[in-house]
């Protein structure tokens, strides 16, 4: 079984054919991280016309590369959350593919499309499958859930975000450092420069698996208004290793409270290294990571997602619309 995922929920345009819903077959994406530096951030209008460009382009290269629409069995595609005009571009251009070629529609959440980079293969090596019961971090640009998982489909919020996500706060402070964007792989650059760091507030929300980076953003902007300011890499460091511990002790608390198998990381910024690193020392259970490569929006991961709602025997209707809050799960955040 093959199915062709599509993701257009930011600002990359990509595709991607998966086999068996982990091996992957074909693979495009076309990134718009250039066009957006000038502007310090992804610019709504711009990104949606610039998916209008791209999108046939990518979806066509990608099933060529996999041999012909002939090997298709079905189509994924994100519906949210994201950015509306980006998001009515990719899905517009799936239900216009499967309606054409006759092929199964599944709509598909993005941030469980994250999830799912856990269940990719690595190079056609075969890994096994994550296990349940799991608690998957969700980190990325405009996310931050703790999330309960106990099969597939099957999710509960154990925390979230309750301000700025961590990766909208490692822009945020990138630019405030004077360091570019995107700022999760500039920060991480520049804090490996650092011989020392400066000490910034964690917030932990005791009682809650909840997060909150907006005081430790602001705390950062009063640093920079010091007359004696820091150097940038000691606050660069500084801030990551605030943003991180939490990330890592929540996450590793909530596994081994609830007892999960393993800890799924997931999302842009698991690309992270220190994150990685730290999570793996903390936690007393398995840490599955994707590759750096699919931890950033991909076609793949939205395939893998959609191939296993299409096992279960899920279908979407052609009349799905696009949905840029959509959640991953509900659930109370208290302890």
């Amino acid at each position: 079984m093959r199915v062709l995922g599509i993701e257009s929920s930011c600002d990359e345009c990509a595709a991607a054919v998966i086999e068996d819903g982990r091996t992957i077959r074909a693979e495009v994406v076309a990134s718009q991280a250039a066009l957006h530096a000038r502007y310090g951030g992804v610019v709504p209008e711009v990104a949606s016309r610039q998916h209008l460009r791209t999108i046939v382009p990518v979806v066509e290269e990608t099933v060529a590369a996999a041999g012909g629409w002939e090997t298709i069995d079905a189509i994924a595609v994100t519906y949210g959350p994201g950015l509306a005009g980006s998001l009515l571009v990719g899905l517009n251009a799936g239900k216009a593919y499967a309606l054409a070629k006759g092929l199964p529609f599944l709509g598909v959440n993005h941030l469980e499309g994250h999830v799912y980079a856990n269940w990719l293969h690595v190079n056609d090596e075969t890994r096994p499958e994550p296990e349940f019961p799991a608690v998957a971090l969700v980190v990325s640009g405009g996310h931050t859930d703790l999330v309960w998982l106990d099969g597939h489909g099957r999710y509960r919020r154990l925390g979230r975000t309750l301000d700025d996500a961590a990766g909208e706060a490692f822009d945020k402070v990138a630019r405030l450092l004077g360091l570019g964007y995107p700022g999760g792989p500039v920060i991480e650059r520049v804090a490996r420069e650092a011989d020392a760091s400066v000490t910034l507030p964690r917030a932990w929300l005791k009682g809650t698996y909840d997060f909150s980076f907006s005081g430790l953003k602001t705390a950062v902007l009063h640093l920079t208004r010091e007359r004696s300011a820091p150097p940038a890499p000691e606050v660069a460091r500084g801030f990551q290793e605030s943003v991180v511990e939490v990330l890592a002790l929540k996450t590793a608390e909530a596994a081994d409270r609830l007892g999960a198998r393993q800890i799924l990381l997931a999302g842009g910024v698991a690309s992270n290294g220190a994150l990685r690193r730290e999570l793996a020392r903390v936690a007393t259970v398995p840490l599955r990571v994707p590759p750096v490569r699919w931890c950033t929006d991909n076609g793949a991961m939205i395939a893998a997602a959609g191939a296993v709602r299409l096992e279960r025997g899920e279908r979407s209707a052609l009349d799905l619309d696009v949905e840029p809050s959509l959640k991953l799960a509900s659930g109370p955040s208290a302890r």
